[in-house]
């Protein structure tokens, strides 16, 4: 039984969420028909064009998965007698939704320049650009002794208590506390209108601002008392800082030239275009998907001995020369890698539910090398 579209693509955004996108109203997201129906075909692609559209339809597909937006900026109006309002018009006929996944794509742990940097077979890899930071957050919360360990376990459950390799920390403090139930209320422990003195624990716990409705749900659902008493603290620590772009290390040094033969084949490009020594040995190298002509000073405070990159302007790529930094230009279309990577991770999200991701193989390079 084919599943809701929604679903997918809730699944897919506990991966890829939109709060990671990092360009001015980027069109990520549903640009195109409804998820609100039965989808049991998913098509992965870069691109989406004609030739994709007829591929989807062909292939029996509900839904698109794009890393491109196919809608990039505001419609003053769609003609169907142009080629791209034709396209959204077969799309829409064919009740074929599309999704974008731009630069939150980019972005996600797992996602194109994790993926560029696996295929170029880097070590040691950190962000090259920090995008996205959340603050953490601190509950501390007040609760009978007999049911403490209750609710530790319910906080780590829902995440809390995360601290590097380590799952359910938490400080526990002992103490007294005092209440006097009113009347309407339904006191845990004590009597209505007497005063009530109970051992009591201050549990504290850690955990990213993203996850806060969460924690607090399950504090509420497993605390023992009817109103719990709580703080909630913002911190002044920034954590799960993610970026754009790779930056890292080769297993073995080699030639600038021994290098462009090493990227043409794991990024399968007949050709690149390069800045800097053939003769050079190269070790560290940064990767960013797509056009990354405003990384080149990340990439040089970086320490990379080479940027590899699409779509390098004639005037950044002087100013890489004058600073001493190398380029490996192989073309926007790279980030074709996304298409069997985004598959693949969308199929083990989705183990359990009745949906298929099929990889597109619609060659959507504009260019052909002569």
């Amino acid at each position: 039984m084919a599943v809701n579209g929604q679903e997918i693509i809730r699944l897919f955004e506990t991966w890829s969420p939109k709060k990671l996108a990092c360009m001015d109203n980027d069109p990520i997201g549903l640009a195109i028909g409804t998820l609100n129906k039965p989808v049991s075909k998913v098509l992965v692609t870069l691109d989406v064009n004609d030739a994709v559209a007829n591929e989807a339809i062909a292939q029996g597909c509900e839904l698109i998965i794009a890393h491109h937006p196919p809608i990039f900026r505001k419609l003053a109006n769609i003609r169907t007698d142009n080629p791209a309002g034709a396209l959204y018009e077969k799309l829409i006929k064919h009740d074929v939704a599309v999704y974008a996944a731009h630069t939150n794509l980019d972005v996600a742990t797992g996602g194109v320049n994790d993926l560029l940097a696996e295929a170029l077979q880097l070590t040691d890899c950190e962000v090259l650009e920090k995008t996205y930071r959340e603050q953490l957050m601190k509950l501390a919360v007040f609760e009978q002794q007999s049911n403490a360990d209750a609710l530790r376990e319910a906080l780590a459950k829902a995440g809390a208590g995360n601290i590097g390799d380590y799952t359910g920390c938490s400080f526990t403090t002992h103490g007294e506390g005092r209440y006097t139930a009113q009347a309407g209320a339904n006191p845990t422990k004590g009597e209505v209108g007497t005063p009530h003195i109970e051992q009591e624990v201050r549990i504290e716990v850690v955990f990213p601002q993203s996850i806060k409705n969460r924690v607090l749900k399950a504090m509420l659902t497993t605390h023992s008392y009817e109103e719990p008493a709580y703080d909630l603290f913002t911190m002044a620590i920034d954590v799960n800082e993610m970026g754009l772009g790779r930056v890292g290390r080769l297993a073995q040094p080699m030639t600038m030239r021994d290098f462009v033969s090493h990227v043409k084949e794991a990024l399968q490009v007949p050709a690149v275009r390069i800045v800097g020594d053939p003769d050079s040995i190269v070790s560290k190298v940064a990767v960013v998907g797509g056009d990354g002509n405003k990384y080149i000073y990340a990439a040089k405070r970086a320490g990379a001995d080479v940027f590899v990159t699409g779509d390098m302007y004639f005037h950044v790529a002087q100013d890489a020369q004058t600073m001493g930094l190398q380029i490996v230009d192989p073309g926007h279309h790279v980030e074709k890698v996304m298409i069997p990577g985004v598959a693949k991770k969308m199929t083990e999200l989705c183990a359990k539910l009745d949906v298929e991701f099929i990889e597109s193989t619609v060659n959507t390079e504009p260019f052909l090398f002569m």
